[in-house]
């Protein structure tokens, strides 16, 4: 592999060639630029700075645009009281942030985060964290369906119960429960760690493409394509860590969950014959 222009604005980006043992690595990112590895547009924040916000007159829009303004001042420790379970809050926030919300959230709160560091004291609705990128959102309480719709990254917690369709079309990042899980968790999950200390419900990882699905409680059953595989040192080292991070911990322990994966069955459904695709079915 050539080596990049040093005028070229890729080098300038990180992105340089190294030999390793007579071959080529392409290097992106390096460990001591992460904290610039934000959007150019991201305002810059002081965690030491803190605000808060009484959400009870206003509107999700308002409330919103108060953490926005916020922010663009250099807060970077924000408190909603009195959320009142309303809809969409603390969406679309791209850089790093300490929100707490002090109460319950309705549908869709969090959603398509990249950064932020959540935590809400009460439940969250439906569709929670929808789509998020990076960060943490932390619930202390129930969540309801379709928690972690298509997360692509970060971590995102319920210690209490969580409704049916638990990260359905994961593509990545972890999602922990610290509760039971409802049917079609793990739903065609493409990628990531789902962790349930709990039980679950029926069709658990239903045409799952990939990832891994961790149960310490009773599973229903299994969804199409979906497996039981051998827990390994790793898998535990990991759940021991993770957890230990958010105060959970295995009511079994972390060797006696049950992990889950694709059987691969349906990677070349298209490709079966008629009679197959009625076995793998």
């Amino acid at each position: 592999m050539a080596e990049l222009e040093q005028d070229h604005e890729s080098y300038e980006l990180g992105m340089h060639t190294e030999q390793l043992s007579g071959r080529t690595q392409q290097v992106f990112f390096s460990a001591e630029e992460s904290d610039h590895l934000v959007y150019p547009w991201a305002p810059q924040v002081d965690f030491e700075k803190t605000a808060e916000i009484d959400a009870n007159s206003l509107d999700q829009r308002a409330v919103n645009q108060e953490i926005s303004r916020l922010m663009n001042e250099g807060v970077g420790t924000i408190t909603v009281r009195n959320p009142g379970a309303k809809h969409s809050l603390g969406v679309g926030i791209l850089s790093r942030l300490n929100l707490h919300f002090d109460g319950s959230l309705g549908y869709f709160g969090c959603g398509l985060l990249d950064g932020p560091n959540v935590t809400v004291s009460g439940r969250v609705g439906w569709s929670c964290a929808e789509n998020m990128m990076a960060g943490t959102v932390v619930i202390e309480k129930n969540g309801g369906s379709t928690f972690g719709a298509a997360i692509r990254g970060g971590d995102l917690v319920c210690k209490g119960d969580v409704g049916s369709r638990t990260g359905i079309d994961q593509k990545g990042g972890t999602i922990i429960v610290g509760g039971r899980t409802g049917a079609f968790s793990g739903f065609m999950m493409q990628r990531g760690r789902m962790v349930v200390l709990g039980d679950a419900g029926k069709n658990l990882g239903d045409s799952m493409y990939d990832g891994t699905i961790y149960v310490g409680g009773e599973i229903a059953d299994l969804g199409v394509d979906a497996v039981e595989a051998e827990m390994t040192d790793l898998d535990c080292h990991w759940i021991e860590r993770k957890l230990s991070q958010y105060g959970l911990e295995a009511p079994k322990g972390a060797k006696n969950m049950k992990k889950i994966v694709s059987g691969k069955q349906l990677w070349n459904y298209d490709n079966l014959e008629p009679a197959e695709k009625k076995l793998v079915l």
